[in-house]
């Protein structure tokens, strides 16, 4: 590994530690020449299958338009960057295990709208309303009706879905 300050090709591992996760390891280097110290993180390269979009189009999976689509569905949300993190990570573990050359861009889908589910049911519904061209109120609600059958209601977890009027059947 090249020292980044003076470009040595002698530099010493300091200390070794396995992230959180378990995916990667961060070394701290030291530079034998400059003294310079610098961290590095060593993870195991898995090559990801690639998208098949509906219009036909072949493309790289991208983790950051995966991150993307979650971050807009869950703006403004209360949820925690760890958890969104563990979402992240479940998704490509997933597409990892199917050992698939290929994956449908709907099948990407199937498993973020699965991972919001288990997130929060707003962006849930918001994600899903894109994601299956919602095309009007009664789409959504439907959306809705069907979230809540799906789901046991996990008390203190999640804000409810319409509030007051989800629990009395009436009208807001």
């Amino acid at each position: 590994m090249h020292c980044p300050f003076c470009q040595c090709v002698d530099t010493r591992v300091i200390d070794s530690r396995v992230s959180d996760d378990g995916g990667s390891i961060r070394r701290r280097r030291e530079c034998e020449q400059c003294g310079e110290r610098f961290n590095t993180f060593e993870t195991a390269e898995v090559k990801l299958p690639n998208v098949v979009k509906s219009d036909g189009r072949r493309e790289p999976f991208d983790e950051a338009k995966l991150r993307t689509g979650f971050r807009r569905a869950l703006q403004k949300r209360p949820v925690e960057s760890e958890r969104v993190d563990a979402a992240v990570r479940a998704v490509v573990a997933e597409l990892r295990r199917s050992s698939e050359r290929e994956v449908p861009s709907l099948r990407i889908g199937e498993l973020v709208m699965h991972e919001l589910k288990q997130l929060d049911h707003v962006a849930y519904v918001r994600f899903a309303s894109v994601y299956r061209s919602f095309e009007d109120v009664q789409a959504f609600r439907e959306e809705i009706e069907r979230l809540e059958r799906d789901l046991p209601a996990i008390e203190g977890l999640q804000l409810p879905l319409l509030g007051d009027a989800a629990a009395t059947g009436r009208p807001r």
